[in-house]
Order: structure tokens, then sequence, then C-alpha cells
């Protein structure tokens, strides 16, 4: 999972993004070890149908749509040949919907054409790139529909694949996104995807400023990750409990 690719990202988007540089030397990691990159909906498409994955399958992902997947990581992409997905947060992407609160400069819609022309799936990651669970309902599928129909309009052709701000979700979150008609949605907690955790929560592996590429290689080949993000992995528990009980709070409130 990465974010921007810069050399210089705004000091929001700076620890979850990766230079230019890491990047590449990351992709030459993947390329050198056999690995395929694959798309999310091809991931779920030969999940569902039974059907043979290449070697070493691994997905390639972007969440919220910084500037710099094309003015960076497109290149580097196009000389492997591998497919990525891009989950895009409609309402910070520059042009006719652009809402504001984008963390950095983010891509125009005629880059994420360019993206999709060269292979990359454009998947949706909401509008405005809330935390999903904390909406009431109207809003919950307000920011799942909404993504969907911009992307939809702008690129002539559904986005099948989600993938949660925050890496956020709750039954009611997946049910939501699975209603809105993604077949498949992305969350993060920090592992490798696995078909027990079902479509709609497959997992992945953060990829960070800090992240050296020896870190890295042992991320790809599946060692070390609980290790890696043992800390994170216990924030993440700490704050889902604060957030439950935020939302709780507001339902007692509401009734």
């Amino acid at each position: 999972m990465y974010h921007a690719v810069g050399h210089r990202p705004a000091e929001a988007a700076y620890g979850l993004s990766v230079s230019p540089g890491a990047f590449a030397e990351q992709m030459d990691v993947l390329a050198d070890r056999g690995f395929t990159p694959l798309t999310t909906a091809a991931l779920g498409h030969a999940w569902r149908s039974a059907g043979a994955l290449p070697r070493r399958p691994v997905l390639i992902t972007f969440d919220d749509g910084y500037e710099g997947v094309h003015r960076h990581a497109l290149p580097v992409l196009a000389k492997h040949g591998f497919a990525a997905t891009l989950f895009v947060s409609t309402g910070w992407l520059r042009g006719a919907y652009e809402e504001g609160g984008a963390p950095d400069t983010m891509l125009d819609w005629d880059q994420v054409r360019e993206l999709a022309a060269a292979g990359a799936e454009i998947g949706g990651h909401s509008h405005t790139h809330p935390q999903l669970d904390q909406l009431g309902d109207d809003r919950l599928w307000f920011e799942t529909l909404r993504c969907k129909e911009i992307v939809t309009e702008e690129l002539g052709a559904r986005p099948v694949s989600f993938a949660y701000p925050y890496g956020y979700s709750s039954r009611r979150v997946r049910r939501t996104v699975r209603a809105a008609g993604f077949a498949q949605a992305l969350a993060v907690g920090n592992a490798l995807a696995a078909r027990r955790q079902g479509p709609y929560a497959l997992e992945r592996v953060t990829v960070r400023r800090g992240t050296g590429i020896e870190e890295f290689e042992r991320l790809v080949e599946g060692r070390a990750i609980g290790r890696a993000f043992a800390r994170d992995r216990v924030l993440t528990k700490g704050y889902a409990m604060v957030r439950r009980g935020r939302q709780a709070g507001r339902a007692l409130a509401g009734g």
C-alpha cells in the first residue's frame, strides 16, 4: 500500500510517502524476485472463479490519488510492465468535483485517465476521505455511491474495487460498499491478503518513507511482518475501541 510518491511531499503526506528513487528500487526488487503484479479486480476475479493466479502474485496499490503517482510511479510501472490499482478520493482530485481538504497536490482527471489507459485499475476511496465507520447511514451511502458515480462518469467504466479511508471499516460499512456495487474492498491490517479474510476485508502492508530496502524485501517475502508493525497494531486496536465508543455515543444521542 502506497500513498504519495515524491521528492518533497507536503508535511501531512510525508510519513506515508516514498521517494521516487525508493519506489524504483522497490519495483526492481519485485521484478528481480519474480513477482507478478496484478490488479485488485484480477485478484478478486481469480478467487471467485477458482482461476489460476500468476506466479508470486502481488498487488501494488496507491491510495488517495496523489499527483506523484502519475509523475513518478507510472514510468517505473511502465518500464516493468507492472499492473497496479489506484484508489481515488474523488472530492480530493483536481477538477469539477473538488471539495478541498487534500493534504498535497492531487491528480487531475486527465492524469487519472492516462493511468487507466496505461493499465492501472481505478478504484474507489470514498468522496471526501472520512472515517467511514463514524458516519451516519445517509452520509456513508453518499460517500460510497458518489465516489462510484464520479469515477464511472469520468472513465466510462464502473469501478469494482474499493479501499477504506484510513483502513477503517465495520460490518455496516462493508455492507454499504457491497450494496454500492463494489466487488471487493481492501483494508490495511499490515498482513498478507488471504482468502479467509473475505472479499471485503483484504489486508495490505504499508510502505512508508522510512521503509528501507531490506525491510521491504522482508515484507514482500512475508517475513517479520508482525514484528515490523507491532506498534501499529497496538495503536490500531486501541483506536478501534475509541471509534466504537464515539459511534455508540452518537447513536445514543441521535436516539
